[in-house]
């Protein structure tokens, strides 16, 4: 059954048709989930489609199952090189062309990637200050909402919450998985790619694979499964503020972020709908504090005091404390239990006043 849906996927990349090739390998997958060919193929038909992060989740798994197969080594850097993961694709060619020496494909991508890193070490980057517009023909507004409507499919139930935070040199990712086990985890970090797979026996797969807003040092990022939660911390290959955890295109530049050197000027404050992180330990210390420190006078100051006794006590204290003021009305207060453990502590009335039993 498989093997028919991989024929006809072949057919359907023939007829350029790379939605019908990709729904079939899938369907293929499902079948068989450990095969590495279906991967590799499937990563071909995210690569038409511009799914591009998908690609290399694609091409990593295939690595993953099959780790001598070159076809996945060459999705992988085709991908890679369309995403300008240049570092990330010189390896897994490398890889590849190591796998199948003489293949004229991996000497070529290669040249082409050693070619594109030298223009990228020399060449600065210059935000634009101006937009330019152009044509913009029917079939690339339609390719633009297919991967928007993509995008909005693959985001709208996610089986797993995430969230993120950063730091000024890090961005710690979040994914609300409950009680998963590691070996089901598969994690790859790319220079601006970061591809998350959740394989439980049984259970839907779950996959983030986001192009991040920022480059990453794959070498220096890690991840922790733990019993509620999985946190994937990406260090920064800059120290640029993210804006979103996922790029979105556009020319938008990222803002450093910058150390004043200017000392006691405060920097203006603006109104945030973000909610803000409370240490909650903080704030029941700087209470007790000011409790501690409050100056009260007449029956507020002795009954901080008695508070204060109650608290610093021991079990026999306080039981002694407890129950000569309930069985004396709240008249007697004793804080020694051998005195009051054994017999029923009476209540006694302050000078001129006189003690009733209340009726009801």
């Amino acid at each position: 059954m498989a093997s028919d849906l991989q024929a006809r996927a072949k057919e359907a990349f023939v007829d350029e048709d790379y939605d019908l090739a990709m729904d079939l390998l899938t369907k293929a997958i499902a079948f068989e989930p450990n095969n590495a060919q279906y991967y590799a193929d499937r990563a071909q038909a995210n690569i038409k489609l511009n799914n591009l992060a998908e690609a290399v989740a694609d091409a990593n798994m295939a690595i993953e199952l099959n780790p001598s197969l070159p076809k996945a080594y060459l999705r992988k850097g085709t991908a890679c090189m369309k995403l300008k993961e240049y570092q990330t694709a010189k390896a897994a060619l490398e890889m590849g062309a190591s796998l199948a020496p003489g293949d004229s494909k991996f000497i070529d991508m290669l040249k082409q990637c050693h070619e594109l890193i030298a223009e990228s070490d020399v060449t600065p980057i210059i935000p634009e200050k101006h937009t330019t517009t152009r044509d913009v023909s029917a079939k690339e507004l339609e390719q633009k909402n297919d991967v928007s409507q993509q995008m909005t499919v693959a985001v709208a139930k996610p089986k797993y919450r995430h969230e993120f935070y950063q730091k000024p040199d890090e961005v710690v990712v979040t994914i609300f998985a409950k009680g998963i086990p590691r070996d089901s985890v598969t994690v790859d970090f790319g220079e601006q790619i970061l591809s998350v797979r959740i394989d439980v026996p049984g259970e839907d797969a779950y996959a983030l694979q986001p192009r991040l807003f920022g480059k990453i040092v794959p070498s220096r990022c890690r991840y922790e499964v733990l019993s509620t939660k999985m946190e994937i911390r990406l260090a920064k290959a800059e120290p640029i503020h993210w804006a979103a955890l996922e790029f979105r295109g556009g020319a938008t530049v990222p803002q450093r972020a910058i150390v004043s050197s200017v000392i006691n000027v405060q920097r203006p404050t603006y109104p945030s709908s973000k909610p803000k992180r409370i240490d909650w330990d903080k704030l029941e210390a700087q209470v007790k504090k000011e409790e501690k420190d409050e100056k009260l006078d007449g029956d507020a100051a002795l009954n901080k005091f008695f508070r204060q006794i109650y608290q610093d006590a021991d079990e026999d204290t306080r039981r002694a404390m407890s129950k000569s003021f309930v069985e004396s009305n709240g008249t007697v207060l004793s804080t020694n239990w051998k005195e009051v453990g054994s017999k029923k502590v009476q209540g006694s009335a302050p000078d001129g006043m006189e003690l009733k039993k209340w009726e009801y």
